[in-house]
C-alpha cells in the first residue's frame, strides 16, 4: 500500500539518498526534528541507513515527511501520527485510515470555527479603533485649522 496521497517534495536526489542535513534543508526542518520522527516512529518505514549507519533519505522518505508537516501543521497529535504510521503499514486498513481523518478533520473544523470567531472579534476592534482614530482626527481638524 504504497499509493498514498503525500505532497510532493521536490529536491536533487543522488543514487545513494539525501544525507540528514540535505533532507532537513529540503524540508525546511532541524536535523533533530528528522531524528526524533525517525526514533518515535513516526516513519512509514525505517530510514535507510549506509554502511556507516548514517541515514539516507530517498524520495519517499521526503514525501512521507512532508505528509508529516502538513498534519502537524493542522494540529495532528503526534500521537495521532504514529497511528497513521503505524496502519499505514498494513494493507487493508483504509477505513481505520479514514476514521483517523475524519477525527482529525472535525477537530480542524473546529479549530477553523473558533480562528474565525476570534477574527470576527478583531475585525470589530478594528472598525471601533479606526472610527475613534477618524473621528479624532475629524474634530483635531476642526479645532485646530491649519
Amino acid at each position: 500500500m504504497r499509493d498514498l496521497p503525500l505532497p510532493q517534495i521536490d529536491a536533487e536526489m543522488s543514487s545513494d539518498g539525501l544525507t540528514i542535513g540535505q533532507a532537513a534543508a529540503a524540508l525546511g526542518l532541524p536535523m533533530e526534528t528528522l531524528r526524533y520522527y525517525d526514533r518515535a516512529g513516526l516513519m512509514l518505514d525505517p530510514t535507510p541507513r549506509n554502511a556507516s549507519g548514517q541515514r539516507r533519505y530517498r524520495q519517499a522518505d521526503l514525501d512521507w515527511l512532508g505528509g508529516l508537516i502538513m498534519l502537524r501543521a493542522t494540529g495532528m497529535t503526534i500521537a495521532d501520527i504514529r497511528k497513521i504510521a503505524e496502519i499505514s503499514r498494513q494493507p487493508g486498513t483504509e477505513a481505520a485510515r479514514l476514521a483517523v481523518f475524519e477525527e482529525h478533520r472535525q477537530r480542524v473544523l473546529a479549530d477553523l470555527a473558533r480562528t474565525r470567531r476570534h477574527l470576527a472579534a478583531i475585525e470589530q476592534k478594528i472598525a471601533t479603533y479606526r472610527a475613534i482614530v477618524q473621528e479624532r482626527t475629524s474634530d483635531d481638524a476642526t479645532t485646530y485649522p491649519r
